[in-house]
């Protein structure tokens, strides 16, 4: 990874990583901070697809075929790991374990995303900002942000709202239900759980042990 590795950027909240349709030369792994993946539709409306966490790798769609399918932006200040999108086939033919463990992040990707489909289709607006809450707590649990039931949430309620199809004012009035309940408090950027698996129950799903992603 040190030699694939061609430096370190820091990035402000809002700096857009990484462009729809670019072909940037540059790919990245997020160090730390968050940030989201959205796509812009044709009315100028957005799609957010993922949000992005420490050790997630950013701009693989590029390296692979040639142009970003969406875009990425920071939402809060990150600090990435460079790399050289010319050398990535090299990569893949000189380290095929690490190459591997790219593989098993797309995979993990295309699995969220099956999973986030299901819950804008099938899920209540409840459910389905329980499901989304418990998911990103669940993550920063592996990632050893979250302490006491406390993480970071730096995302907007928008975010949150454009990512499960829902209006931003269905999102807080839901958030509120939550709150009242006890389940989940999301303000001034932290996101509090006070009990996960209630939470779970709410958003009706299995909590699972995290898969062991790698380190990249």
């Amino acid at each position: 990874m040190q030699n694939f590795k061609v430096g370190e950027l820091e990035v402000d909240a809002g700096t857009t990583l990484l462009m729809e349709g670019s072909n940037s030369p540059q790919l990245y792994t997020a160090l730390r901070g968050m940030g989201l993946r959205y796509k812009t539709l044709e009315n100028g409306n957005r799609q957010v697809t993922n949000f992005v966490f420490p050790g997630d790798f950013i701009g693989l769609q590029a390296g692979i075929m040639g142009e970003m399918q969406h875009s990425v932006e920071a939402s809060s200040s990150m600090t990435l790991c460079v790399f050289d999108r010319s050398e990535l086939w090299s990569f893949f033919r000189n380290s095929p374990e690490r190459a591997f463990d790219l593989t098993w992040m797309a995979a993990a990707e295309e699995h969220f995303l099956g999973e986030a489909l299901a819950s804008v289709g099938q899920r209540t607006a409840f459910e389905a900002i329980a499901w989304a809450l418990c998911k990103i707590m669940l993550r920063g649990q592996g990632l050893g942000l979250a302490k006491d039931r406390v993480m970071p949430m730096p995302f907007r309620q928008q975010d949150l709202a454009d990512a499960l199809g829902l209006s931003l004012v269905h999102t807080n009035k839901t958030l509120s239900k939550l709150r009242n309940r006890q389940l989940a408090n999301w303000g001034d950027d932290m996101l509090i759980v006070n009990d996960l698996g209630a939470l779970a129950d709410a958003a009706g799903m299995t909590l699972e042990p995290p898969m062991k992603r790698p380190i990249m």
